[in-house]
């Protein structure tokens, strides 16, 4: 190897040449820096600096002399970022006044890369002053939602007047997207759930040799209100959370700002389409929920109870009254308002970072969930108490 850099015209020992050492004061060591400093030429090891300091137990300060210094790059500051660590824990002070402002700049960016800035921590509020905050944080949400409902009213009037600005292709892209791109994922969860209360209920009527009732279970269930449910969960994971990214994204790359600087409402635009698509469409995909929990449930009835296929599909007609399919339907409606009203108002009220696109869909998923549990709820008890 010695060999190749005597023929290369290379010197033996690039160290040497490019470091040297001498002692300016009884405590101070100077390093004298020249030549080419690159990564792919190879730079001194620190071993050599830290070997010098051992020399002389007495050093308490490291100077630099870079007037012979030509080129260099990171592999420079990286060294002498690690002499630097090394000295702090020496206890010797660094002067880099010697070195060029390039190198200084880059060490003192390092530097900030490495620190670890100290917070204090937050003292907690009292119990009454975290009440009356959240009190207020849900007096303003509301105050917000009612407002954004009294723009969604004011613009399906300006509709019936002729006067909203919606576009046909959007609005019909917006029907695709809600109801026959949706079908695949409610046939199979509707199948499933048919599945699952025909199972179930064959458990039990088995023993009492009743198992053609296993439609009348199936059939109720889904038609009345499991139907409606799990396409209106369906629909809040899938198209209200779509709602809320969509105009979370407008919102966070200033579009909606766009559309009021150019006098067209953003609710007539971008909300009110999506609100009139999902109440038309949901029924529509309950009605199919409906018919696919039923074959469902017919599966289990003729494949694992062994019943006539016939018998079957005339107990379930004779189970199922119209009143149980209109409660279903009445449902239906009002899932898809209240998936399609809380994806839209959270996406108009997103902020505008991409972590605050992300906190909206999960607010509107979270949202339209529990809306439709408590709306079911109610829609049950006034159902009770009109005896239907």
């Amino acid at each position: 190897m010695a060999g190749k850099r005597m023929a290369l015209g290379m010197p033996a020992h690039p160290s040497r040449e490019k470091l040297k050492f001498d002692y300016p004061a009884k405590e101070t060591l100077r390093l004298h820096i020249s030549g080419d400093w690159q990564t792919s030429l190879g730079t001194p090891p620190l071993s050599e600096i830290i070997s010098r300091i051992n020399e002389r137990p007495g050093i308490t300060q490291i100077a630099f002399d870079t007037a012979q210094l030509e080129k260099w790059d990171s592999s420079l500051a990286a060294l002498l970022l690690k002499l630097e660590r090394e000295c702090e824990e020496k206890n010797i002070r660094v002067f880099y006044e010697g070195l060029p402002q390039g190198v200084q700049k880059l060490l003192a960016l390092a530097r900030k890369v490495h620190e670890k800035e100290w917070i204090p921590p937050k003292a907690q509020e009292p119990f009454l002053g975290r009440v009356g905050s959240a009190a207020i944080k849900v007096k303003d949400e509301l105050k917000a939602f009612l407002d954004f409902l009294g723009e969604l009213m004011v613009s399906f009037v300006r509709l019936l007047g002729g006067k909203a600005y919606v576009r046909k292709g959007d609005f019909l892209a917006i029907v695709q997207s809600c109801g026959a791109e949706a079908f695949g994922l409610v046939s199979l969860i509707s199948i499933l759930l048919g599945l699952i209360l025909a199972f179930v209920g064959a458990m039990q009527l088995k023993m009492f040799g009743a198992q053609i009732f296993v439609a009348d279970i199936v059939g109720i269930a889904m038609v009345r209100v499991m139907g409606a449910i799990m396409t209106g969960i369906i629909m809040t994971g899938r198209t209200g959370a779509s709602f809320a990214a969509e105009l979370g994204i407008m919102q966070t790359n200033e579009e909606i700002d766009a559309l009021r600087t150019m006098g067209i409402p953003p609710v007539d635009f971008l909300v009110l389409p999506r609100v009139i698509a999902l109440i038309l469409m949901m029924p529509l995909l309950t009605l199919y929920a409906n018919l696919m929990g039923i074959l469902g449930g017919y599966i289990i009835g003729v494949g694992m109870l062994e019943l006539n296929g016939i018998e079957y599909f005339n107990r379930t007609q004779e189970a199922i009254s119209i009143n149980n399919l209109w409660v279903g339907l009445v449902h239906s409606i009002v899932f898809g308002v209240i998936i399609a009203v809380s994806g839209c108002f959270r996406g108009m009220r997103c902020g505008r970072s991409a972590a605050a696109v992300g906190e909206s869909t999960t607010a509107a998923v979270v949202t339209g969930i529990t809306s439709i549990v408590i709306a079911t709820a109610i829609i049950t008890y006034i159902c009770q108490l009109l005896g239907v």
